[in-house]
């Protein structure tokens, strides 16, 4: 009797707690080896779904910003600021984009460029990638060992995962 309690009470709060554990939930910007799945870091999302990627250009070394929105599965980027044009630097806009200069920086605005996916790999020496989210810079090599050939995604992550990656808020 006291085998059968067990079997209808027991197993079905531990297959549910076991759900709960590995459910995808948490939406983050998640950054991964380029080709495993391997969750390396990722950064809560609240409800501002806008992140920055900085870096400095590694010919013309200017600084360049792009501005992401986020969506559950897409990263559209929006604008593009930068201060040269050369080599791998768009000259104009294209479609319903908005070019613009002002004091001496180049804007492509109104952009809906969308990727499932962006993969980067992390600067040695000049390109000192940074994600800025809510008025906070995070350096890519703070957390990714520079060199490294990552994909940063839009995800949702479970508890498990959480406790496996790297919050790069804290």
């Amino acid at each position: 009797m006291r085998v059968k309690k067990f079997t209808i009470y027991c197993i079905p709060l531990l297959l549910f707690s076991a759900f709960l554990f590995f459910f995808p939930y948490k939406q983050v910007i998640a950054f991964s080896y380029q080709d495993q799945e391997e969750l390396l870091a990722y950064l809560p999302l609240k409800k501002e779904k806008t992140v920055q990627i900085k870096y400095t250009h590694s010919i013309h070394l200017s600084e360049v910003l792009e501005t992401y929105h986020l969506s559950d599965k897409k990263m559209k980027l929006t604008e593009l600021a930068y201060k040269d044009f050369a080599v791998g630097m768009p000259s104009n806009a294209e479609g319903e984009e908005v070019f613009e200069e002002k004091d001496g920086t180049y804007y492509i605005k109104n952009m809906n460029r969308q990727f499932a996916y962006i993969d980067l790999r992390i600067g040695k020496v000049r390109a000192n990638h940074r994600l800025i989210y809510k008025g906070c810079t995070y350096t890519f090599s703070s957390f990714i060992k520079p060199g490294t050939w990552i994909r940063i995604s839009p995800k949702k992550i479970s508890f498990w995962e959480q406790l496996n990656g790297v919050n790069i808020n804290g």
